[in-house]
This record gives C-alpha cells, sequence and structure tokens, in this order.
C-alpha cells in the first residue's frame, strides 16, 4: 500500500503488515507511519489524502480552542492504539484553505478519509474509548459497503 511522507510528500509503498514497524521514507528517511498524529496544512493535506491508501482521520483544531486542547491527548492516544490509520491535525487558524476545502464549521472536527474521499465526519470533543470506538465502526461500515 502507499503512504504519503509528512515531511517531504514523497510517496512510499508499505506492507501493511509491517504498518506497525514504523516504516521510515525512502527519500528523507523520516517516518511514514508514526505512532503520533502529524500535522499538515494548506500545502500538503491535500496529495496526502490523495495518494495514501490507509485510512486518515484528520483532526481540524485551532490554540485557542479550549475543547480542541482538551481532545488532543485522547487523539494522540487512539493514534498509539491504531497502526493501520494514519493520525493527522491540522490547525484551522493557520491552514484556513483547508478548512474551507472540507468544510469545517465548527472545532474540533474529525473527518475520516478513505482513497482520498471522506466517509465520516464528527464535531465535539470525545473520550478516547469512543474515538477509538467511531473509528472502528466507520470502517467497519465503509467495508460492508465496498
Amino acid at each position: 500500500m502507499h503512504i504519503v511522507c509528512p515531511q517531504c510528500g514523497a510517496t512510499n509503498r508499505v506492507p501493511t503488515e509491517r504498518l506497525s514497524e514504523y516504516p521510515v521514507c525512502g527519500r528523507c528517511g523520516a517516518e511514514v507511519a508514526p505512532a503520533s498524529p502529524v500535522a499538515l496544512g494548506d500545502d500538503s493535506l491535500p496529495g496526502y489524502l490523495a495518494k495514501t491508501e490507509v485510512p486518515v482521520l484528520v483532526d481540524f483544531w485551532a490554540e485557542w480552542c479550549g475543547p480542541c486542547k482538551a481532545f488532543a491527548p485522547h487523539f494522540a492516544q487512539a493514534a498509539a492504539q491504531r497502526p493501520g490509520v494514519r493520525f493527522v491535525k491540522v490547525d484551522s487558524d493557520a491552514s484556513p484553505k483547508a478548512s474551507m476545502r472540507h468544510r469545517v464549521r465548527s472545532i474540533p472536527t474529525i473527518a475520516l478519509f478513505l482513497g482520498g474521499e471522506e466517509i465520516a465526519r464528527a464535531s465535539g470533543a470525545m473520550s478516547g474509548p469512543q474515538l477509538l470506538q467511531w473509528v472502528d465502526t466507520q470502517l467497519a461500515s465503509a467495508n460492508k459497503g465496498a
């Protein structure tokens, strides 16, 4: 499967069974599947979503947002527990085009992408277990339809 490097944007081919082994980019050497969320922005998000073949969960947030700050540790904890899903954070203030492109109207908003297409969305903070259950439910639903 293909995963885009969050650092340099190169597309890397990674065997599914090696996702939990923290593969590195063939171009720059950065981790392409880290166990923590990666920050992307206006320029990097579209290519990342379009070329990454594993599910991608994006958290649209802002520094001034209290619920966003409360949700952040849960999002990071969930990233460590789901190596088959890429976790991405997009600062809505620093990346207004990404927020507009994805019609983010409130924060925090999470959007789940599969094959470059949004398959689910939720707004508001949730606990780590709630987030994991939501992701698992959405992916199971998407796989039934495939």
